[in-house]
């Protein structure tokens, strides 16, 4: 039973409302609905109304979790009110369908996050659509809390043998959704590789019935189970086995009929007229089809009953005993339904938000193991109607975590049935979602109001700092594995964590293997990243972090652009050749080092080299700051810093300048430009030197000696022969992360960018960053923006770096510098656009 729980566990982190208006246009819309996506983009209705002519526009708004007053914006072309949302796996589509039976699948328009345009659908004419589900890829991971600690991402993180909805040829998963209609019909819409969409429509049984509640499951068989409910707690909850597949280039639907249920509440005699209506009807997760929540309502108070789907085997009567008698595994078996757990009498519910990690629970379903029974992951969201919302056990209904809303300051134990009813309808969520690592809980209010919680990741109770570290570490991991956004996380990281964090997560990425490190090897340093600009002693490693994940991407794009003279050649690429060279030979003078080279696999036309140029000054200026900024290395606040004991990408400096130097033979003008006070000295043959006399010192990471005097000083006299050009470190970080650690709750307005107001943190990240008046840059292209842009720019989400919309350059090896970051920034973060007015 749901007992007294202990208040907190909770808090608002940020609540983000309609501009006000005397006569305000945006209306909630019912039913509300809301979508969170594993990129942390949040979609949601409301209804526009239109003053003149009496009618509603029917509104989708999507939002990016760091930007939420940046919301996009879109009238959906649903006549009707809109009744599902539903993001795809990747997090890039959205469904939406709406009362009248049609289904439109939304995508990015140049893969910005806020420009979204309808490209296809499918329609049920005149029928509503109660439940839709993309069909499912295959795909899944289960999480093994109780082995957080073991050292191999494998343990923790395991593939679970699942079949996909349905498959092309070779296996690969055929991308669709399924849809459940009020009439009882259901529709399945599959996407072939040619654009074209096949839709079929089938009743689910043959005596077909009003269904005013269903959900979409999956099993591990490829099959689709669908629950059903006519809405009154006296009519069975239906399930049903749904198969699809492909007949004749046509797509054809089976249905079967699987055990239903009647809820506890009806049958015990004590309640059994006293919650007439089931108002929530969901499995507990999309993959776990054996597993259902129920809610029956009545218009004051709800109950809410955990059920599952068991085998049990059927005694065998005496009589067939004697005639055959069964032996182990002979004995028949038959699937039931039974009741996991029920609470009590609770408030009225008006939104269920399910947990979408896929904790793998172990026989120890209902006694977790202790360190992980606060998990958040386990729990289930419920709001109700006094503004209240409640984190659950997701099997035994227990209570983990509360949160008061601004009208239910109350204690926790005070009877649901004695309480004195309020004057005047209760703010309350009507739609709600977790995130995907239910770090966070975002709901929407009858006001059409967003408010986002943070859900402790100790639920609220009093767990040593070292366990609410593990928690943190254990889900930034899990992100890093599957590639989803980990913003959610950030919500809980303070200042003094940030380097515990960063430290251990570096040491548990390195004792995975080889090729999973290379796999991981860009997101880590991105996570780092993030993670270093929530603590003002950590800033300057942002610098660090993000000029390392450009060099990376220069190197492969570099590296991929040299071609092998012979197409016989061994099974090497010239850019690995290259790199096996400049390490096996350490001679400080880059003429001798190129010797061993085959320059033939350099050549290159003169004007993808010139083409090249705005990158290669890139890489020079970099490495003229690295050495002249080497006698000041004890000081870890300059940015630069790590790179100074970093042997492998100061191992990857060097190969460039090798590259650099060959293609300057061919093209001189594409060589970096240095300001040197001798017309006669060879800048990159000097710096190429002390670049090599630095490799040598860290190269071995287990053996990092400290830079010789005579490096020192000859990196002191560089500012005396070369001008040390100014880095630009940082784009401007606009995001609300940064404003949220104090804990304080920050209100924003939709369609108005809140004021940068300065945090300890900000101010200490403005020292990296350009001021507003002078001019921009293209972070990505290196190319000069001036001070008011005229050109259309796109800024990542999670970094702020600005790049320019589209491309001025037509030369193919630009373009595949370019396709490295189309679709997401160098660091992971989604795109969006910029208002021209951004400067």
């Amino acid at each position: 039973p749901c007992g007294p729980g202990r208040a907190g566990g909770m808090d608002l982190a940020y609540v983000c409302e309609w501009e006000k208006k005397p006569k305000s246009n945006h209306c909630p819309s019912i039913p509300l609905v809301c979508a969170w996506s594993c990129r942390n983009l949040i979609a949601f209705t409301t209804d526009l109304r239109n003053e003149e002519e009496k009618d509603l526009t029917h509104m989708v708004h999507i939002i990016d979790t760091e930007h939420p007053w940046d919301v996009y914006s879109v009238n959906s072309g649903h006549t009707e009110v809109i009744t599902c949302l539903e993001w795809d796996q990747s997090g890039s589509r959205l469904l939406s369908a709406d009362a009248d039976g049609h289904i439109k699948c939304w995508s990015m328009t140049d893969h910005l996050a806020n420009s979204w345009e309808n490209t296809v659908g499918s329609v049920v004419e005149g029928d509503p659509v109660v439940a839709l589900s993309w069909l499912h890829n295959g795909v899944k991971l289960a999480l093994h809390v109780e082995k957080s600690g073991a050292s191999n991402f494998g343990e923790k993180f395991s593939r679970v043998k699942f079949s996909p909805s349905l498959t092309l040829f070779g296996g690969k998963p055929m991308e669709g959704w399924i849809a459940v209609t009020i009439s009882g019909l259901v529709t399945v819409s599959l996407l072939k590789p040619n654009g074209q969409v096949l839709t079929a429509t089938e009743s689910l049984c043959r005596l077909r019935c009003r269904v005013a509640l269903a959900d979409v499951a999956f099993t591990g068989g490829g099959n689709i189970v669908v629950a059903t409910s006519d809405g009154s707690s006296a009519s069975p909850v239906q399930f049903y086995k749904v198969c699809v597949s492909v007949v004749n280039e046509k797509c054809k639907i089976d249905t079967e009929i699987l055990p239903s249920l009647f809820m506890r509440c009806t049958t015990d005699p004590a309640r059994k007229d006293k919650y007439p209506a089931i108002t929530h009807l969901k499995f507990l997760a999309r993959d776990m089809s054996e597993q259902v929540l129920l809610c029956a309502s009545n218009q004051n108070n709800s109950i809410v009953e955990c059920w599952s789907l068991r085998k049990e085997g059927l005694p065998v009567n005496n009589i067939f005993q004697q005639i055959s008698p069964v032996v182990g595994d002979k004995q028949p078996m038959i699937l039931k339904w039974r009741i996991l757990s029920a609470t009590n009498d609770l408030d009225r519910v008006s939104a269920v938000a399910l947990p979408k990690l896929p904790i793998s629970l172990t026989n120890t379903d209902l006694k977790v193991a202790n360190d992980t029974k606060f998990f958040p992951g386990l729990g289930l969201a419920l709001a109700f109607h006094d503004g209240s919302v409640h984190i659950v056990h997701r099997l035994s209904l227990q209570m983990m975590a509360v949160f008061y809303g601004s009208s239910s300051q109350r204690p926790v134990d005070e009877p649901a049935l004695k309480r004195p009813r309020t004057a005047g309808p209760l703010v309350h969520f009507k739609a709600m979602q977790l995130s995907w690592t239910s770090l966070a809980l975002a709901g929407v209010d009858s006001h059409g109001k967003l408010s986002m919680l943070r859900i402790s990741p100790s639920m609220g109770h009093v767990l040593d700092m070292n366990m609410s570290l593990r928690h943190l570490l254990f889900l930034l991991e899990y992100c890093m594995v599957t590639g989803y956004d980990w913003w959610d996380i950030l919500l809980h990281v303070q200042p003094s964590m940030v380097q515990n964090l960063v430290e251990k997560l570096h040491e548990e990425y390195m004792r995975q293997n080889a090729a999973l490190q290379q796999v991981l090897s860009t997101r880590i340093v991105a996570m780092k990243a993030s993670l270093c600009k929530l603590s003002s002693s950590t800033i300057a490693r942002v610098c660090d972090y993000h000029a390392k994940l450009f060099l990376i991407a220069i190197s492969c794009t570099l590296k991929s652009l040299l071609r092998p003279h012979f197409l016989n050649t061994p099974d090497k690429s010239p850019g690995d050749r290259l790199t096996e060279i400049c390490s096996k030979i350490t001679d400080v003078d880059i003429d001798k080092v190129m010797i061993n080279l085959k320059t033939e696999e350099f050549v290159l036309e003169m004007t993808t080299l010139q083409s090249l140029q705005q990158l290669i000054q890139w890489v020079g200026d970099f490495v003229l700051y690295l050495l002249a900024s080497l006698p000041n290395q004890g000081s870890p606040v300059r940015p630069g810093h790590s790179f100074l004991r970093d042997g492998a990408s100061l191992g990857m400096f060097r190969e460039l300048m090798v590259v650099i130097r060959i293609w300057g033979l061919l093209k001189p003008s594409c060589l970096p430009v240095y300001t040197a006070t001798s017309d006669t000295q060879d800048s990159m043959s000097l710096l190429f030197r002390l670049l090599t006399k630095l490799w040598l010192c860290c190269r071995e990471e287990n053996h990092i000696t400290e830079p010789d005097d005579a490096l020192i000083d000859e990196c002191c006299l560089l500012p005396s022969q070369l001008l040390i050009p100014n880095i630009d470190w940082l784009p401007i970080n606009d995001g609300i992360i940064s404003k949220l650690q104090n804990k304080q709750l920050v209100r924003l307005q939709f369609g108005k960018a809140p004021g940068l107001v300065g945090h300890t943190v900000s101010s200490q990240f403005d020292a990296f960053v350009r001021a507003p008046g002078q001019p921009k840059i293209d972070h990505l292209r290196r190319l000069h923006l001036g001070a008011y842009p005229t050109e259309e720019c796109k800024s990542c989400t999670r970094c702020g770096c600005v790049t320019m919309l589209k491309s001025p350059n037509k030369v193919t090896a630009v373009k595949q510098w370019e396709q490295r970051w189309i679709k997401n920034c160098l660091c992971g973060g989604l795109w969006r656009k910029m208002p021209l007015s951004y400067s």
